[in-house]
């Protein structure tokens, strides 16, 4: 086990655990998103949704607590590789950055990342650890959206979100090797393309339910 453990800790074991836990959450938001779009066909249909994945009980309980691991796993590699590069290259290149292929998505990766860390904080403050009372989960959301500072902060979190995304996505798949020249535009483009519905999606919500408040 000393080998697995060392494979770990080292860089390109925690870059294997940035991509796993990357594509793991996308699926995740892919999910999360399909659940969330039922509010365009009625708060009542959003409310049956809500209280269906609640009734799953002890299964929805051990996959809350398999995301917060996958979390925890996620945040704490990226910080550390984020610290290593740092350290690495503590001088700014003089040469222009966004050569070799860079897109606002890999420039941005920390602190999107940072920015979505804080976002994920306010939204379970907001929506999963509020005091719920004789209110539909339906109710809450409106009344979080019927503030256009809440909804701005959700649509910019909703922004960043795809720009993480969208490099995310395809550099997890080769990290993974699953990459060959043959597929890798392919998987580029599908990471664009999942970035942007996911961003769309997530970030339409917030300004629906402000025009129907």
């Amino acid at each position: 086990m000393r080998w697995l453990m060392d494979l770990l800790l080292a860089s390109i074991g925690m870059k294997l655990i940035m991509a796993a836990t990357g594509l793991c959450f996308c699926a995740f938001l892919a999910v999360h998103l399909v659940g969330n779009l039922t509010l365009y066909a009625g708060l009542s249909v959003f409310d049956s949704y809500a209280e269906h994945l609640h009734s799953l009980g002890p299964v929805l309980t051990v996959a809350e607590l398999g995301m917060l691991l996958l979390a925890l796993a996620h945040v704490l590699t990226g910080l550390t590789l984020f610290v290593k590069n740092l350290r690495a290259r503590p001088a700014r290149y003089a040469v222009n950055r966004s050569a070799g292929g860079r897109t606002p998505g890999s420039r941005t990766m920390p602190y999107t990342g940072l920015f979505l860390l804080a976002f994920v904080v306010i939204h379970l403050v907001n929506f999963h650890f509020v005091d719920k009372g004789d209110r539909t989960i339906s109710r809450i959301v409106s009344q979080a959206f019927s503030d256009p500072l809440t909804v701005t902060l959700y649509v910019a979190a909703m922004i960043a979100a795809a720009l993480h995304v969208s490099h995310g996505f395809w550099s997890a798949f080769q990290t993974l090797g699953l990459s060959h020249p043959q597929y890798t535009p392919a998987v580029r483009g599908a990471g664009w393309l999942f970035s942007f519905v996911l961003g769309l999606g997530f970030g339409s919500i917030p300004l629906y339910l402000l025009v129907l408040s």
